[in-house]
């Protein structure tokens, strides 16, 4: 916004022709700058009022001061002599977007979604307007005095403005009513597509219609002529639509739009500026126009206009002339055989056309004398060999096709992985990892097949990988992958260990549960008797009196020289032990 540019007392003139030529710029980090034309040079900066970006700068047309609104929710009044910040309010609940100081200078239009008219003496809310669903990018006076003149005027009562939107098609006419209760727009103007610059001319006395101009993103000009006079409930039209379009040339050529960028009012209100082309290089024109027509095409040929240069011969690479004696080695391991060279053998046949009377080469002999092995090529299955997966590799990296990158990286095979990589030139070993790292952060199915293909890359590839210089920030985002794994790992194998402990205990006290009782008599009992006289063989002999036959051997312990007793007691079956003693010795 340039300047203020009404006439001031004569003690203001000598800061006025200051400011006259100044342009306030906001940033995306909350500071403004304040850059003089005249000079060319940058005059000052306006810091400490917004921490976030600014969205909307506006001039005070009657003092120095300078209005900004950013994404931090505030309004900030600076004065442009101190470089300070005058005073600062909160404006909206959520980012505001726009600003609009009324024709008398004492209050201020804010807007995020909402409207709020503002009296900038108090910083209090005069009136609440309800606004648009999205973020509002443009508000505008288009009246200077109310209509109704028979009450008297303070300064606000009975003005109109105008709000557009971003993504609303419609333009919202408001008017500043003395009751409270009236919220809602009065009347609204309808275009193709989202607006992006708005100008109007105000109106001044009663019967004189508002005349606006608005351009949408779509690269069209809409103009409205409208006598504000109360409430309308259909959104009005366009009296006249504006496109501007390229000649077509020769007759073959198609016209082509050109789009508006933007467009504004003369100081006699008839003709327009019309901004058109190219946003680095735009073309500014003046034009009258007739808006009888309710739809005008206006041609240009913005090709002449334009001396933007284009090089033909901007590219670097030059392609070789083969002969077909050559043998041309592509780079990577001496002796790889690769079926890329394929279309060489095509220009070769378009140059060397062929003779009356020849014959024409074979498949097989083109691909003999490119050095091809043909029972590689004619292998049925797809993808067989492994140097063909590391040209399929090499291709799907560069030209970033996920088709090819799938067949080759979705491989099983530890023998396949490991050859294609150690095949593959060593260019191509930073994109691959960066497509791994991408697909380490997808399912866990294909994560688990990168990991192979990372463990090969760092296994052939570490000794070029440590000469890389930038080798840490080429890395980082997998080395905090491996690193946030590996940190869930730890606690996930504790968790793994606690249930496992669970899961056995719970088992086995089932399985306690489920075994019948063992009955602990003993069925069967092997007594170990020793003779002396027989030649100290061991007999075994079962018998139902086994606790009789213990004791006698006790006793034959004891008392060695009463042999010939023991033989008879044997015998006989006599026993002098007492049932206690047989108990115990159970």
């Amino acid at each position: 916004q340039d300047g203020p540019q009404r006439k001031k007392r004569k003690s203001e003139v000598g800061e006025v022709d200051k400011q006259l030529d100044i342009l306030a710029i906001g940033t995306a980090v909350g500071s403004i700058l304040l850059y003089s034309t005249v000079k060319g040079e940058l005059q000052s900066k306006l810091d400490g009022g917004h921490d976030s970006r600014v969205n909307c700068v506006r001039w005070h047309q009657d003092n120095c001061c300078l209005y900004s609104c950013s994404d931090d929710k505030h309004i900030v009044e600076w004065n442009t002599q101190t470089c300070k910040v005058k005073c600062k309010w909160k404006g909206d609940n959520s980012s505001v977007t726009c600003l609009c100081i009324s024709p008398d200078g004492k209050m201020l239009l804010s807007a995020g979604r909402t409207i709020k008219l503002w009296d900038l003496e108090t910083k209090e809310v005069y009136r609440h307007f309800t606004g648009h669903a999205t973020s509002v990018s443009s508000l505008m006076f288009t009246t200077v005095k109310p209509m109704n003149e028979s009450k008297p005027f303070d300064g606000i009562t009975g003005l109109y403005f105008l709000s557009g939107a971003v993504h609303d098609r419609l333009l919202s006419v408001w008017q500043i009513r003395s009751d409270r209760k009236e919220k809602n727009a009065v009347m609204s103007f309808t275009v193709t597509d989202e607006p992006t610059f708005v100008d109007l001319t105000v109106s001044e006395v009663k019967e004189e219609p508002v005349k606006l101009a608005v351009v949408c993103r779509d690269g069209q000009l809409h103009l409205f002529e409208h006598i504000l006079n109360g409430y309308c409930k259909k959104p009005l039209t366009s009296n006249c639509t504006i496109q501007i379009a390229t000649p077509g040339d020769d007759g073959d050529s198609t016209p082509k739009p050109v789009p508006i960028l933007a467009a504004a009012f003369c100081t006699d209100k008839q003709s327009l500026l019309l901004v058109y082309g190219n946003t680095l290089q735009p073309i500014i024109e003046k034009v009258s126009v007739n808006t009888s027509e309710s739809h005008i095409c206006l041609v240009r040929d913005i090709q002449k206009v334009l001396s933007l240069k284009t090089d033909a011969a901007l590219t670097k690479v030059k392609t070789p002339v083969v002969n077909s004696d050559t043998k041309v080695l592509v780079p990577g391991i001496p002796g790889h055989s690769t079926a890329v060279k394929t279309p060489a053998s095509g220009k070769e046949k378009k140059k060397n056309k062929r003779k009356p009377g020849e014959t024409e080469e074979t498949i097989e002999e083109r691909l003999g004398a490119l050095d091809i092995d043909v029972s590689k090529v004619k292998t049925p299955g797809g993808l067989p060999q492994t140097d063909s997966f590391a040209v399929l590799l090499v291709q799907g990296l560069e030209s970033n096709d996920a088709e090819i990158l799938n067949k080759v990286l979705n491989t099983r095979k530890e023998n396949i992985v490991k050859n294609t990589v150690a095949r593959m030139p060593i260019h191509a070993v930073i994109p691959l990892l960066h497509e791994l790292t991408k697909r380490l952060q997808g399912n866990p199915y294909s994560a688990s097949l990168m990991v192979r293909w990372l463990k090969s890359v760092f296994t052939l590839h570490a000794s070029y990988l440590s000469t890389l210089p930038d080798l840490i920030p080429q890395l980082g985002m997998l080395y905090q992958l491996m690193e946030s794994r590996v940190k869930t790992l730890q606690k996930l194998s504790r968790l793994h260990g606690r249930l496992f402990i669970l899961v056995t205990q719970v088992a086995a006290s089932q399985t306690v549960q489920d075994v019948p009782e063992v009955n602990q008599t003993a069925k069967l009992v092997y007594e170990d008797d020793s003779s002396e006289e027989e030649g100290s063989d061991d007999e075994m002999i079962a018998d139902k009196d086994s606790d009789e036959n213990w004791d006698e051997d006790e006793e034959k312990e004891e008392q060695s020289d009463e042999q010939d007793m023991t033989v008879e007691k044997e015998i006989n079956g006599d026993s002098d032990l007492e049932p206690e003693n047989e108990s115990e010795e159970e």
